[in-house]
């Protein structure tokens, strides 16, 4: 995430996120950061399907696609994105190795995540499927993948 950071503050872009699954791990690995406060400008970690239609994902996109989706995770990174008029905006949803009572429906072990590029109303959004291990190790895996993913973006 250091090389993140750097190129945020060089290129003077801001990012925001909005996490489910992933409970604040991938801001918290930014914060790690010497100079993150420059370029963070909010995070939410909005577990309930409430907090990420009050944050902006719509009702709809959640009964027609299900939480955890391509699609939700792209309205997650967009709304975060617009909530705070950050230059990206990050989303992830799914599930990480448990099952959801109340959201019966999705991939077992697969999240999504979708990183919004607003200079170039662009989306990288991908489906990862989750190595059965515990939840700090899965979330470790979602970081580097949406570290990696974010890296490309910012040396485009």
């Amino acid at each position: 995430m250091k090389e993140i950071v750097e190129l945020l503050i060089q290129k003077q872009e801001t990012v925001a996120i909005m996490e489910s699954c992933t409970g604040g791990y991938i801001t918290h690995s930014i914060t790690n950061i010497e100079g993150a406060s420059s370029v963070l400008r909010f995070s939410a970690v909005t577990y309930s399907n409430e907090y990420k239609i009050k944050m902006g994902v719509l009702k709809e996109t959640i009964d027609t696609y299900g939480v955890y989706s391509e699609e939700v995770a792209k309205e997650m990174s967009y709304q975060i994105h617009s909530f705070t008029n950050a230059t990206y905006g990050i989303g992830v949803t799914g599930k990480m190795n448990r099952q959801d009572l109340n959201n019966k429906r999705g991939e077992e072990n697969a999240v999504y995540f979708s990183i919004y590029d607003s200079k170039r109303d662009y989306y990288d959004t991908k489906k990862l499927l989750l190595p059965l291990e515990s939840r700090e190790n899965c979330k470790e895996f979602v970081r580097k993948e949406i570290e990696s993913s974010f890296l490309s973006i910012l040396k485009k």
